[in-house]
């Protein structure tokens, strides 16, 4: 499974992450943080999506910079290292920061799973995390779901995590996520969501279990921001196109995690929280529904709703 499922994402992931298990940061007692419901997640963070180096390290510096306090990175993105160095050297508390990693495939099973993330830590230079993600469901992959749900919710209880969710799971999965692990421990599916791919079932069904819903490629790897209609919308009210896709993530409910190596970028998305689109902008957006899903591959995504 481990080089199959890697190859199924080459066209857009780096493939970076080398298993390997540390131990720095795990805490051999058990720890125990109070439930929570979806209003524990941040409603706006930066990515780091395919940003790597120097590069990363100067992203997420600058995001602290202009006012960011949630920060979302994945093991198979391979820049936990430089995410951690970039707090490191911004000197913004970590207590005041929210911090989203996520478990890669290779390392679903219950052998694997906290010792990876013992390893993403040690990157991260935190001895927990505030968020973890299993990133795919991917399945078929030979581990089974309740195998992976079940190792992640004892990673919370060992310390090395506050809270777990999901990513990219559809509805079905989702009840069976649930199952696994107890309603209510599940605080976020971490789903693709724009103005050209809205998932109203999977949205509706995520919000109606108390899961918060949030958004990544709200911007459609940029395509929305060329869009006619959104365009006449910013200029109604003086804003970017990125903000008024960002502000109606943001109204419907959605947290949203945009990234940008642009600092200038970074601190304009941040005004999105200022935006308050009418009843005629939400309208007319939804009309822009065309199930324009960017992210789909092979042998990870489910079958979406």
């Amino acid at each position: 499974m481990a080089g199959r499922c890697l190859r199924t994402l080459h066209s857009f992931l780096t493939c970076r992450w080398a298993g390997g298990a540390r131990s720095a940061g795990w805490h051999p007692h058990r720890h125990t943080f109070p439930k929570v419901d979806s209003m524990s997640i941040p409603k706006f963070g930066v990515g780091t999506f395919r940003l790597q180096g120097q590069v990363a390290i100067d992203s997420v510096r600058n995001a602290l910079d202009v006012g960011y306090r949630a920060i979302d990175t994945a093991q198979i993105y391979g820049n936990e290292a430089e995410v951690g160095q970039a707090i490191a050297d911004s000197g913004v508390a970590r207590d005041d920061l929210f911090l989203t990693t996520k478990i890669w495939v290779d390392n679903y099973s219950p052998a694997k799973l906290i010792p990876s993330l013992q390893e993403s830590l040690h990157k991260l230079r935190t001895d927990r995390v505030d968020l973890t993600l299993i990133h795919w469901p991917a399945p078929g992959n030979g581990v089974a779901l309740e195998e992976f749900m079940t190792a992640l919710a004892e990673a919370k209880v060992q310390g090395l995590t506050r809270h777990i969710g999901i990513s990219n799971f559809n509805r079905a999965l989702t009840q069976q996520a649930i199952a696994a692990v107890g309603k209510g421990e599940i605080v976020t599916n971490q789903i693709e969501l724009s103005p050209y791919l809205q998932s109203h079932k999977l949205v509706d069904f995520l919000q109606a279990q108390g899961i918060q819903v949030t958004s990544y490629m709200t911007l459609a790897y940029g395509k929305v921001l060329q869009d006619a209609v959104l365009a006449e919308i910013a200029h109604k009210h003086h804003a970017t196109v990125a903000q008024v896709a960002l502000a109606w993530a943001l109204q419907r409910g959605y947290a949203v995690i945009p990234s940008s190596t642009q600092r200038a970028n970074l601190a304009g998305n941040l005004l999105a929280r200022n935006l308050q689109l009418d009843a005629d902008d939400m309208a007319r957006i939804a009309q822009l529904e065309r199930n324009g899903r960017e992210v789909n591959p092979e042998g990870l995504a489910p079958v979406w709703d």
